[in-house]
């Protein structure tokens, strides 16, 4: 862990050195902001209470959205997954949404629900498609050997969906939230920019660019990275947590009876 820590901390001093190498070159803050001016203010905001009022509402809504997301993104894999003419039929509906880029979604969406709603839908429509393809891949996946021998000893449908489709499907639900969680922030806040909720980190950055307050951009640009980073390690974290600790009690559950 020792190890870890200074190899990261190394690297990031590193690149705070290339950028302020950059800066240098640029010569101006208008354009390219120094790291220690954009760290100055980012402490300034830390220490304003409206900061962490716009920084709630515009997690409550992204974390919403990816919480919808994952649970239709669930269901719909696995009805997929045992049902042919559900897969047919919902497949083109998935290849839709991940061929239609974001902005399309975002201009579509102001005209039928509202500017703070948007966000929400935006942030679960980011979730659905690779949690689904995910879901129905690993039931998909399954080991057929397993199955027949399921079969043989007259397994409940129960037992097998906590004995044999959870261990199959777990690694593949784990991937999508990786893969997902992280681009599904950074469109939630793509969609606030764009609509300007009342409060929002959105609206934040935009009127930082519109005010050209250049240190303001970069300093709201990096919370939005920073969020996306434990957005993701901690969704990850208490799901996968709460799937092993789940798994465990069925099978100690299960070896008892």
């Amino acid at each position: 862990m020792i190890k870890n820590i200074l190899k990261y901390s190394l690297i990031t001093l590193i690149w705070l050195a290339v950028w302020q190498i950059v800066a240098m070159v640029v010569g101006q803050e208008l354009l390219f902001p120094a790291p220690l001016a954009v760290l100055v203010r980012l402490f300034e905001l830390c220490v304003s209470r409206e900061f962490y009022k716009t920084l709630g509402i515009s997690l409550l809504r992204v974390v919403a959205g990816m919480v919808i997301g994952i649970l239709i993104g669930a269901l719909g894999g696995t009805l997929t997954a045992f049902c042919r003419i559900a897969r047919d039929f919902f497949s083109p509906m998935l290849a839709i949404v991940r061929s239609t880029p974001v902005a399309s979604f975002i201009i579509l969406l102001v005209l039928w629900i509202s500017r703070d709603l948007a966000p929400v839908v935006i942030a679960a429509i980011m979730v659905i498609p690779v949690v689904w393809s995910n879901i129905e891949t690993g039931f998909l996946q399954t080991d057929k050997a397993l199955l027949e021998m399921a079969d043989a000893y007259k397994m409940t449908r129960a037992k097998k969906i906590k004995h044999i489709y959870m261990p199959s499907v777990y690694p593949y639900f784990l991937s999508s939230l990786r893969s997902s969680l992280g681009m599904s922030w950074k469109a939630g806040i793509a969609a606030e920019v764009l609509l300007q909720p009342l409060v929002s980190i959105g609206k934040q950055i935009f009127e930082a660019k519109y005010m050209l307050e250049t240190v303001d951009l970069f300093a709201w640009t990096a919370v939005v990275i920073i969020l996306s980073v434990i957005i993701e390690k901690v969704l990850v974290f208490f799901i996968s947590s709460a799937l092993s600790s789940y798994s465990s009690e069925k099978m100690g559950g299960g070896a008892n009876a």
